[in-house]
């Protein structure tokens, strides 16, 4: 029986590298798991008093089916939030999602027909592109300069066209730790108003900051059409819960999409109720704990990023902001950067992500690291890829 050309070309580098560390544990093989993005798995946990709201919704009876555009309460909360940023919004341009990726599945559905190219920082996020493929579309990545986080103005001119209908920023970036500044971002929305173009801009990490002060695209929208996504995975460390959002910013260019994404929105039913309560506490609760985590996250990135560019071999960027490490392999005995991570991986046990799972134009002949364990375990892994390295 055929399937679909959309969904073969669906790929998740991330998750699908994993089903190789699961074969070597079969055979009972110890493997240090570096490869997703996930604060949970390595110990950090939501404060308590977010816990708690969550099981008291469910104790409550809280279990049936919300507001298909989500709780009244948390999308005030979620406005709230976003106007502190500078996003010009209310809580009637904000609908609650399962997870970022719910969000970028509906507004993808929603912008790109086949044939229409949307451009994307490269290296990026892989289902910014699956997203784009699987609507018929084409993702064109754009030059980013990850040792100052500048993205490439000329080269995102080069490449849009006629057929171009968006660009998507990624801020802080994963897998990259690119952070953009004020002016990169005004010159940006700039750039898309010029060629009559969505931004779509996901600022999931928006508190995951290490050098310098955050800026979020609302300060510079004015009344651009912009698409913010964000959500309660990262910072909000609420990963296993599924819960995202998008917020749209007060441009009438955004009418069609304020009309029709949330018939998306009913079709799905809900986002789980529960969830949306815990979520609320999480906003409105005490954020004493993001200063821990993040202060916790720095002290984890010095050490990752000057023990990786003392190995031979390896060079890699300072991340600004979230949790990835994105070295360069300088001496490849291996022919493509998704053979020396699954060599890395039989030999050492250490599991990262290859490269070009983020994009073959920008992101081959690197791979992606998490540095989200304690640093005993980063030491070992990290000793263990310097052997490796030779």
């Amino acid at each position: 029986m055929k399937i679909s050309q959309r969904v073969a070309g669906v790929e998740y580098a991330i998750r699908d590298i994993a089903l190789e560390a699961r074969k070597l544990q079969r055979q009972g093989r110890e493997v240090t798991y570096l490869n997703i993005g996930d604060p949970i798995q390595y110990g950090f946990q939501p404060p308590e008093n977010v816990k708690e709201a969550l099981v008291k919704a469910v104790r409550e009876g809280q279990n049936y089916y919300a507001v298909s555009e989500g709780l009244p309460e948390l999308r005030e909360e979620i406005a709230r939030k976003e106007k502190r940023k500078g996003l010009d919004v209310t809580s009637d341009d904000v609908l609650v999602t399962n997870g970022v990726s719910e969000a970028l599945e509906m507004i993808t559905a929603s912008i790109v027909e086949p044939g229409d190219e949307v451009l994307i920082p490269g290296p990026y996020y892989p289902p910014y592109a699956s997203y784009v493929r699987l609507f018929g579309g084409t993702p064109v990545e754009f030059s980013v300069d990850l040792h100052n986080s500048t993205p490439d103005l000329e080269d995102i001119r080069k490449k849009i066209t006629p057929k171009t209908v968006a660009i998507c920023l990624i801020s802080p970036n994963n897998p990259t730790g690119a952070v953009f500044s004020e002016k990169s971002l005004k010159d940006l929305v700039d750039i898309a108003n010029e060629h009559d173009l969505y931004i779509i801009c996901d600022e999931i990490y928006d508190q995951i900051i290490f050098d310098e002060k955050f800026v979020g695209i609302g300060k510079v929208s004015g009344d651009s059409p912009v698409i913010l996504l964000n959500g309660f995975s990262k910072v909000h460390l609420m990963s296993g819960w599924r819960i995202g959002y998008i917020s749209f910013n007060q441009s009438s260019k955004l009418e069609l999409l304020r009309e029709n994404v949330p018939k998306l929105a009913r079709v799905r039913i809900a986002t789980n109720l529960p969830v949306q309560y815990a979520a609320l506490e999480s906003l409105k609760g005490p954020q004493n704990y993001v200063g821990k985590f993040v202060s916790d996250l720095r002290r984890r990135r010095d050490y990752t990023i000057k023990r990786l560019n003392g190995m031979a071999g390896l060079s890699c960027s300072n991340p600004k902001g979230a949790f990835y490490a994105f070295p360069k392999i300088e001496n490849n005995r291996f022919g493509s950067d998704k053979e020396f991570v699954l060599e890395l991986l039989k030999s050492t046990g250490v599991l990262a992500v290859h490269g070009s799972g983020f994009g073959t134009q920008y992101g081959s002949g690197h791979f992606r690291i998490v540095f989200l364990p304690d640093i005993p375990v980063l030491e070992g892994a990290l000793d263990r890829i310097e052997k490796f390295m030779g």
